[in-house]
């Protein structure tokens, strides 16, 4: 299983903007481009300004350019706008579920939560990051993690679950109530650029 495994505070720098909501991330002078100036050099063309929206995309969600891709396509063969489909399956992926429910501090912490097995959804384990997960499904995690949860809800105590989910902190569990709306999604990306990025 590919994944990335480098500096994750570089990624957001090379893109402009936070792609975790951890304060290492979201701190100003780590929004400042690599190097030792922080210089860009010249103006960004327009093939530039698409490529770093599906970047910040990619790397929002912790995702590799070939799985992307087939995101893409997926969302294009889709009935409605193919921006907002794409979005709404990267928003259903298992281990986003997870952060947005506050159980991780990060898409990454997410990930590895549901490899190693502590997540079940609708009573059995799924151990793949790219499930997609429908309205009604449930979430909830083995006893074995539910310290570790508890801990990450408490360092995140000013998380916002979004209208869609449904969460029970008492019982560590959540539930799938809609498909995610692109007003419901909390990153600010230009999907149109993205998808002439591909044509």
């Amino acid at each position: 299983m590919a994944r990335y495994i480098g500096p994750k505070v570089k990624l957001s720098r090379r893109v402009g903007v936070p792609i975790a909501d951890i304060p290492k991330h979201t701190a100003k002078r780590q929004l400042t481009p690599p190097g030792m100036h922080g210089f860009r050099g010249k103006r960004a063309k327009p093939y530039g300004v698409r490529k770093d929206e599906k970047q910040k995309l990619r790397y929002h969600y912790s995702v590799l350019e070939r799985q992307f891709r087939r995101y893409l396509a997926e969302a294009g063969r889709s009935k409605g706008n193919t921006g907002e489909v794409l979005l709404q399956n990267l928003e259903r992926r298992l281990d986003n579920l997870v952060r947005r429910a506050g159980f991780a501090r990060t898409i990454w912490a997410a990930r590895q939560m549901v490899v190693h097995g502590h997540v079940q959804v609708n009573g059995r384990k799924v151990d793949r990051p790219s499930y997609a997960c429908e309205p009604g499904m449930s979430i909830t995690l083995r006893d074995s993690a539910h310290k570790l949860v508890r801990e990450n809800m408490e360092s995140l105590s000013g998380h916002i679950v979004p209208g869609w989910l449904e969460v029970n902190p008492a019982e560590l569990a959540a539930k799938v109530l809609a498909t995610p709306s692109s007003e419901q999604i909390p990153f600010d990306v230009n999907t149109n650029l993205i998808v002439e990025f591909y044509r």
